[in-house]
């Protein structure tokens, strides 16, 4: 069968981007749409529908959203309301050679949900819910459309948290957590998805159900093919649902806000921490420019917080009062203005329709070079021409090293209405910032992961093990369906024939 194609509507405008991601999009026959409400999937063919389900909030894409613009449209959206269906769906899409994406609350930020050559758009948040929760063993079953603030309340209703909460919280699937090795902001705490995920449950390309690990705390049971699938990004299979670990709801929370005079010095504060053990659920340290932008404060602001038994709590505390007892005490006010302003990005629309290109990047390194690697990134930015201002925090805190996270605004000097956003300047940041990144040996993102903005720079971070991922790619997804061009995966045109 050869699937036809059609020049997707963004067509109208995003240039030399839309090439890359793959040139004309691919249609899915009439016939194929029919066998899938045969089998009971929803399906719906309206631009809206199709356009909602072609971007997320990756800043190009929302760039563009403003200006009637989408990266790529899929030719439909599926949305399967079983596993069964989306065994069905997925195999009847492998035979016909038509790419499929799926996506659910659309919260990434690095285009990977974006149908970079149209085909199908599965939506998942069909699979949704709580189906299970072992109040002894601390582990819940979840489906893998489920959002946030529902799993939370689900949870609670039997005194338990999963303590994962990133800033997409409420726009944000249990899926999508786990398709990006996402992280939330108390993870210090609670650890990133990779550490909380016992088992899951996948459909392959071809509609092979299969279960991963879950069924014990450990194992030795061969390679952990659970973290095969964490991070892969609808790469590799489409995750159905996951045997999460979760915790009971914490009984006692403490706060600090501190301020240091360099963001060295409270680096070093932050490894002297987590070092000794304390694991505060917020171990969050601003540069100036962010201590002044988020909370009209000089110097270096540390925001602390932790939740725990309150015995745990008093010695995570004591430990931080003593690694910080050179830093200035801060009113703990702070803590309550950031909780009440972390997930606010209102900001950020009317500089995207000026044509002021803001994005934030996160990277990792060890203790050893992240001071360096910070001030190096921070200098690197706000030296590509057009850069109005960058900045960098520490937002995840281990014990062998923690992940920065940059903000950088700006745009090419010559741009104009008439050019539009400006890719060339946002790309000349990012190959700048994971240059220094590489260079220090650090890892090119901790939790917003690959999609369509870090895949060019995916095959060098891996080395030897890029090939080994593309073997993997091509065993498990010989037909190359699943989230095509992705991880810098797939081909670079899809095939005129099947």
């Amino acid at each position: 069968m050869t699937p036809r194609r059609s020049a997707g509507p963004l067509e109208r405008g995003s240039g030399g981007l839309a090439e890359r991601l793959g040139g004309p999009a691919v249609a899915v026959s009439d016939r194929l749409l029919e066998q899938l409400e045969g089998d009971g999937v929803a399906v719906r063919r309206d631009e809206e529908s199709r356009a909602e389900a072609a971007r997320d909030w990756w800043p190009l894409s929302l760039a563009w959203a403003t200006r009637g613009m989408v990266p790529r449209l899929p030719a439909a959206v599926a949305r399967p309301e079983s596993v069964e269906q989306v065994v069905s769906t997925l195999r009847r899409c492998a035979e016909a050679r038509v790419p499929v994406t799926a996506t659910a609350g659309g919260s990434g930020v690095c285009g990977g949900s974006v149908p970079a050559f149209g085909g199908l758009s599965l939506d998942m948040t069909g699979l949704a819910g709580v189906r299970d929760i072992d109040e002894t063993s601390l582990l819940a079953d979840v489906g893998a459309g489920t959002f946030g603030p529902d799993l939370e309340a689900q949870l609670g209703a039997a005194g338990c948290t999963f303590g994962h909460w990133p800033q997409s919280m409420d726009i944000s699937t249990v899926g999508g957590w786990i398709a990006c090795r996402g992280a939330g902001q108390y993870s210090t705490r609670y650890g990133k998805i990779e550490d909380l995920v016992e088992g899951l449950e996948v459909v392959l390309a071809d509609g092979t159900l299969v279960r991963t690990d879950g069924a014990a705390p450990r194992a030795a049971v061969g390679p952990n093919l659970t973290q095969l699938f964490l991070g892969s990004e609808g790469t590799l299979g489409v995750v159905t649902s996951a045997r999460l670990r979760i915790t009971p709801a914490p009984a006692a929370e403490g706060r600090r806000a501190l301020r240091f005079d360099s963001f060295g010095s409270g680096l070093e504060a932050c490894r002297r921490i987590v070092r000794r053990g304390a694991t505060p659920a917020v171990l969050r340290l601003y540069d100036e420019t962010e201590s002044r932008r988020n909370f009209d404060a000089e110097g270096c602001v540390l925001i602390l917080l932790d939740e725990a038994d309150p015995e745990v709590l008093a010695a995570t505390l004591a430990v931080c009062d003593q690694e910080c007892a050179a830093a200035e005490r801060a009113e703990e006010g702070l803590v309550g203005r950031w909780l009440h302003e972390r997930n606010d990005t209102s900001a950020l629309g009317p500089l995207w329709k000026a044509d002021i290109v803001v994005d934030t990047i996160e990277i990792a390194g060890r203790w050893s070079v992240l001071p360096a690697l910070a001030e190096q990134i921070v200098a690197t930015i706000s030296a590509v021409e057009g850069t109005m201002v960058a900045s960098v925090h520490e937002s995840h805190a281990y014990r062998d090293g923690a992940c920065l996270y940059f903000t950088f605004a700006g745009r090419r000097p010559e741009s104009s209405a008439a050019d539009g956003w400006n890719e060339a300047y946002y790309r000349a940041a990012w190959d700048a910032t994971l240059a220094v990144t590489r260079a220090h040996g650090g890892s090119i993102s901790h939790h917003h992961g690959i999609g369509v903005v870090r895949a060019p720079y995916l095959a060098e971070a891996l080395g030897g093990g890029f090939g080994v991922l593309a073997s993997l790619k091509r065993a498990l997804d010989p037909a190359g369906v699943l989230n095509p061009g992705k991880l810098g995966l797939g081909p670079s045109a899809w095939p005129e024939t099947a």
